[in-house]
C-alpha cells in the first residue's frame, strides 16, 4: 500500500531532477565544446581562408611564393590543434558530432591533394577556389551542430551569429575571387555568375543574423554595416556585379575588405564571448536550481518514507495479528471442527465459533469481525454438511438393510424353487435369477459400505484365498469370462472376508465391463514380502496417465463421498473398503494394453497354510455358504471341500508315468444327456446344500 506511492514519488523526484540535470548538462556540454572545438575550429577557418587568398594569386600567377608556404604551415599547424581539442574534448562529443567531425577531417585529408593540384598548375582558378570553399562549408557544417543548448534564448542568438559568421565567410570568398581577378584585370563569366551568388548570400545572412540578435548583440553590427569601410565595400560589389569587371583600384578594394573584416572579426568574437557569458550564468543558475529543487525533493522523499515506514510498521504490526489469527482459523480451527466432525463428535457452534481477537485501526477490527462471521458461516455449514451426511449415510443404510431383507427371502425362494424343480431348462433359468440376485446383493452391500456400516457377514475362521476370488467371480455379471489362474494356498482373515470378497468383485466387474465382451480377465494371486497380492488384468483400451493418476489418488486417499460423482460407485466402494482393512489398491497399464489392477492385502490379515489346515477343534477350515459353494460348484477345480483333489500318477517318476491316450472326438450331447447333465447338476447342488447346513455360519452378534 505505502510501496506504491513512495515509489511513485521517488520515480517524479528523479523524473525532474535529471530534466533540470540534462539543462545543465547541456549548457556545460555547449561551453566545453565552444572551448576546444569551436575556438580551434574559428582558427582553421581563418587560417583556411588566408591560404585560399594566397592561393587565388597563385592560381593566376603560377607562381609559388614564400608567403603561400608561410601561410599553409600556419593552416597546418591549425588542423593539428584542432585534431588535439577532438581528442580533448572525448564525451563532450556526442553522436551528433561524429558525422560533422568525419566530414571535415576527410576534407581535411584532401588538402594535400588540393595544393598539389595548384602547385602543379592542373587546377583553375575558380576550381581550386571550389575546392577550399568545400572544405570551408564542412567547417561551418560542424558550427550548426556546436550550437545544441536547450535553452532557447542562447540557442537563438548563437544562431543568428552563426549565420553573421557565414556571411564573413561569403566575404571572404569574394575577396579571394577577386584578388586573383586583379592580377589578369578580368573575371571569367563563371566566376562572375559564382560573385554574383556569393553578394546575394551575404546580404541574405546577413539580414538573417540581424533579424535574430538582440539589441546589445546587435549594436555593433549595426555600427559596423553603418561604417565607410562597409559603404565602400558594398558599392564596389554591386559595381562588380553590375559590370562583371573587377575594381579598377585594387587598393581601394583590398582596404575596405581588410578593415571590415577586421571589424566583423572584432564583433563576432566579442559577441562570442558575450554569448559564452551568458551560457555560463545560465548553467550556474540552473545549478542553482536542480540544487533547490532537488534539495527540497529530497527531503520531501526522506520525510515521506520516514513517515510511511512509522505508518507502514504500525499497519504491519497490526496486519501481522490479523494475519496470524486468520491462518489458526484456516489451518487449524477449521480443519479440527470438520475432522472432529467426520469422526461423528457433536460440536457446539457457539463454542467453535469464537471471536477473533485483534487490535489497531478502525478497519483491522472491521476486518477481524468480519472473519469472525465467515468462521461462524463456516462451522455453521459444516456441522449442517455433517448433519446431512450422516442423514444421507442412515437412509443409505436403511435402504441396504431393508433391500438385502428382502434378497434373502427372495434367496430363500429361489432355492425351494430349485430344490423343486427337476426341468433342466427351469433349473437355468432359476440359475441365472438367483445370479442376478447375488449381484443385487452387492450392490445392497455397497451402499451399506458407503455408508460406514460394519461388514454383515463373518466367519470365524480364516477362509481360503481361491474361496474367496471365485465367491467373487461368482458375483459378476459375465463371469464366464473370467479365467481364475492357479494361487499358492493360503487363507485370510474371517472378519475381513466378506469385504475382500467384495473388493475384488467390485475390480473384476469393472474389468469386464470395460474390456471387449470377446476377451477374458485374468486373475492372478502369489505371496510376497509384504503380504498377498491379486492381480486383475483385462484387455480394454486402458487409461491416460492422468486419468490412472487421479483413480490412484482415490483409491489412496479416499474423500469424502460426493452424490454427484455416482458414476464411480465402484471405485469409491473399493476406496473404502481397502482403507478400513489397511489394502493397498492400484491401477496401472497393463502389457497388453488394458488395465491391471493390483490388491494387496497386508500381512496381518493373512493367514499360513498350517493355520489354515489346522481349523477349530474338529480341524476342517471354514466353509463359506451355500450360495457360494453353489456358484464355486461351477468354476470350481484343484480342491474339493477345502481339501487338495487326488491327480492320478502326480507322484510317479516322470519315466514311469503312462502316456495319456489319445482324446476322442465328442460327439455333439443329445437332448436327453444334456436333460441327465443339468439332473446331476441338481443333485450336486442339493447334496452342497445339505453338507453346508450342517455348520451354520454364526450370527451376527458373534462375529
Amino acid at each position: 500500500m505505502l510501496l506504491l506511492p513512495l515509489l511513485s514519488l521517488s520515480a517524479l523526484w528523479g523524473f525532474v531532477l535529471n530534466l533540470t540535470m540534462g539543462d545543465a548538462q547541456s549548457l556545460l556540454r555547449a561551453d566545453t565544446l565552444y572551448e576546444t572545438l569551436g575556438v580551434t575550429s574559428t582558427d582553421l577557418g581563418v587560417q583556411l581562408q588566408s591560404e585560399r587568398v594566397r592561393s587565388a594569386e597563385a592560381l593566376t600567377t603560377r607562381e609559388l611564393t614564400e608567403v603561400l608556404g608561410a601561410q599553409r604551415a600556419r593552416t597546418d599547424k591549425a588542423a593539428a590543434d584542432f585534431e588535439h581539442a577532438v581528442t580533448e574534448a572525448g564525451d563532450a562529443i556526442g553522436d551528433d558530432l561524429r558525422t560533422p567531425l568525419e566530414a571535415l577531417t576527410a576534407h581535411l585529408d584532401r588538402l594535400g591533394t588540393i595544393r598539389a593540384d595548384i602547385d602543379g598548375g592542373i587546377s583553375s582558378r575558380l576550381a581550386g577556389l571550389d575546392a577550399y570553399n568545400q572544405v570551408l562549408d564542412s567547417v561551418f557544417a560542424l558550427y550548426d551542430h556546436l550550437i545544441s543548448v536547450s535553452d532557447l534564448t542562447v540557442f537563438q542568438q548563437a544562431t543568428s551569429l552563426h549565420a553573421m559568421g557565414s556571411a564573413r565567410e561569403y566575404i571572404a570568398r569574394e575577396h579571394a575571387l577577386i584578388v586573383g581577378a586583379l592580377v589578369d584585370k578580368r573575371l571569367t563569366e563563371p566566376e562572375r555568375a559564382a560573385f554574383t551568388e556569393y553578394a546575394a548570400s551575404r546580404k541574405f545572412l546577413h539580414a538573417r543574423g540581424l533579424a535574430g540578435l538582440d539589441v546589445p548583440l546587435r549594436r555593433p553590427f549595426e555600427q559596423a554595416f553603418a561604417s565607410q569601410p562597409f559603404l565602400t565595400f558594398s558599392s564596389l560589389e554591386s559595381r562588380i556585379v553590375k559590370t562583371g569587371t573587377p575594381p579598377a583600384d585594387a587598393e581601394a578594394w583590398k582596404s575596405a575588405v581588410d578593415r571590415l573584416t577586421t571589424e566583423l572579426d572584432r564583433d563576432s568574437a566579442a559577441a562570442a564571448e558575450a554569448l559564452a557569458g551568458r551560457t555560463a550564468r545560465a548553467a550556474t543558475g540552473t545549478v542553482v536550481e536542480i540544487a533547490v529543487a532537488g534539495g527540497l525533493g529530497l527531503i520531501a522523499v526522506l520525510a515521506s518514507i520516514i513517515i510511511s515506514v512509522r505508518f507502514g510498521r504500525r499497519l504491519a504490526g497490526e496486519l501481522y495479528g490479523l494475519r496470524t489469527a486468520a491462518i489458526e482459523l484456516a489451518e487449524v480451527r477449521l480443519p479440527d471442527v470438520v475432522d472432529r466432525l467426520r469422526n461423528g463428535e457433536d460440536v457446539d457452534v457457539r463454542k467453535e465459533a469464537r471471536a477473533i481477537r485483534v487490535s489497531g485501526s478502525a478497519e483491522i477490527t472491521d476486518v477481524g469481525r468480519a472473519f469472525a462471521s465467515v468462521q461462524r458461516t463456516a462451522v455453521t455449514a459444516a456441522v449442517g454438511q455433517a448433519a446431512l451426511r450422516r442423514g444421507v449415510g442412515q437412509v443409505f443404510l436403511n435402504l441396504a438393510r431393508r433391500k438385502q431383507g428382502l434378497l434373502h427371502r427372495q434367496l430363500g425362494l429361489l432355492d425351494s424353487m430349485q430344490r423343486r424343480t427337476h426341468d433342466p431348462d427351469r433349473l437355468e433359468e432359476l440359475f441365472r435369477l438367483d445370479h442376478l440376485t447375488t449381484r443385487m446383493r452387492r450392490h445392497a452391500e455397497s451402499l451399506m459400505i458407503l455408508s460406514g456400516a460394519p461388514p454383515a457377514r463373518a466367519w470365524r475362521r480364516p477362509v481360503p484365498v481361491i474361496d474367496i476370488v471365485r465367491a467373487a467371480v461368482a458375483e459378476v455379471e459375465d463371469y464366464t469370462r473370467v479365467n481364475v489362474e492357479a494361487m499358492p494356498v493360503s487363507a485370510f482373515d474371517g472378519g475381513s472376508a466378506a469385504d475382500l470378497t467384495h473388493l475384488v468383485a467390485e475390480l473384476i466387474e469393472n474389468a469386464t465391463i470395460y474390456s471387449p465382451p470377446d476377451t477374458v480377465v485374468q486373475i492372478r494371486g502369489d505371496v510376497v514380502s509384504n503380504g498377498y497380492a491379486v492381480e486383475i488384468e483385462d484387455k480394454g483400451l486402458g487409461l491416460s496417465a492422468v486419468e490412472y493418476a487421479a483413480i490412484n489418488k482415490l483409491l489412496t486417499e479416499p474423500p469424502e463421498f460426493d452424490l454427484a460423482d455416482s458414476d464411480r460407485l465402484g471405485l469409491f466402494v473399493v476406496a473404502r473398503l481397502a482403507e478400513r482393512h489397511g489394502i493397498k489398491v492400484q491401477l496401472r497399464r497393463s502389457p497388453y494394453g488394458g488395465t491391471a489392477a493390483i490388491v494387496l492385502v497386508p500381512r496381518s490379515l493373512v493367514t499360513e497354510q498350517a493355520a489354515l489346515t489346522a481349523g477349530d477343534d474338529d480341524g476342517r477350515p471354514a466353509e463359506l455358504p451355500s450360495r457360494t459353494k453353489k456358484a464355486l460348484a461351477v468354476v470350481s477345480s484343484g480342491t474339493h471341500a477345502g481339501l487338495p483333489r487326488r491327480v492320478r500318477q502326480a507322484n510317479l517318476a516322470p519315466q514311469l508315468k503312462e502316456e495319456p491316450p489319445e482324446p476322442e472326438p465328442q460327439a455333439e450331447r443329445s437332448p436327453d444327456e444334456v436333460r441327465d447333465l443339468f439332473s446331476a447338476f441338481q443333485r450336486g447342488t442339493q447334496r452342497a446344500r445339505e453338507e453346508a447346513s450342517e455348520e451354520e455360519p454364526m450370527s451376527k452378534g458373534d462375529a
